[in-house]
């Protein structure tokens, strides 16, 4: 009984440690969010957009915006849409790991349609002077948004998976880094206000820590049920 009884515990204390983190990651990020939102048009908001602007660039200094474009395409629809379609096909390659095959395009088109929504309910428009052609509206930032949600998936399966301590934080420490990066070109080339970004991490961070417990759950669940059929099939008399 000391056996079962351990597996049991553990198994409800992982499960509890897991909610609680996912409560707050998801609460965290939909207070910020609105936050923002509520801020957006303040001149408070105003002041600390237009220090952005300068912080930002005197950070990563002028003439760099060649670079800066590069890294920006990281996360633009085009790669990521490439990107989660090569993941895709190499989780249905792996039988373990099939459900993310699922998971990868409810996070990559969920925050993508999620923005696209969100832009349409603040109606903020871009800022004056952009150093590069952008579209649509400006809050949230959908590279910030996306980039958030993508790659801290990418973050959520290098640490589930990668087995050696230095690379699975290398790896996560990487992704984090290129997450940020990404957020400050948007301000360097002025598509973005640094609200904008801010909210777009956010709004992409809680979408990702809500949709990764939901989808393993179903998953658990079409489990159970695929075994129930299985069970029951090989029960039938021939």
């Amino acid at each position: 009984m000391t056996g079962p009884l351990q597996r049991l515990l553990a198994g409800f204390t992982l499960f509890l440690t897991e909610f609680a983190l996912t409560l707050a990651l998801g609460t965290l990020g939909v207070v910020v969010f609105l936050a923002l939102g509520r801020e957006v048009f303040d001149q408070d908001a105003a002041t600390f957009d237009a220090e952005a602007f300068r912080w930002v660039r005197r950070l990563l200094g002028p003439g760099r915006q060649q670079w800066v474009e590069a890294v920006t395409f990281f996360a633009s629809r085009n790669f990521i849409t490439a990107a989660a379609c090569l993941l895709i096909n190499w989780f249905l390659l792996m039988r373990r790991h099939r459900w993310y095959s699922l998971l990868v395009p409810v996070v990559a088109l969920g925050s993508i349609s999620l923005n696209l929504v969100l832009k349409q309910l603040y109606q903020r428009p871009r800022p004056l002077l952009p150093l590069t052609s952008a579209s649509g509206l400006s809050f949230p930032s959908g590279h910030a948004m996306i980039s958030a949600s993508f790659y801290g998936l990418l973050i959520y399966l290098v640490w589930t998976h990668v087995s050696r301590p230095g690379w699975r934080y290398g790896l996560a420490a990487a992704l984090g880094g290129l997450i940020v990066l990404i957020g400050l070109t948007r301000v360097y080339l002025r598509v973005h206000y640094a609200t904008d970004v801010l909210a777009g991490f956010a709004a992409g961070i809680g979408w990702v820590v809500v949709a990764i417990p939901l989808l393993k759950r179903l998953e658990i669940q079409a489990r159970k049920r695929f075994k129930k059929r299985v069970q029951l099939t090989e029960k039938q008399p021939i």
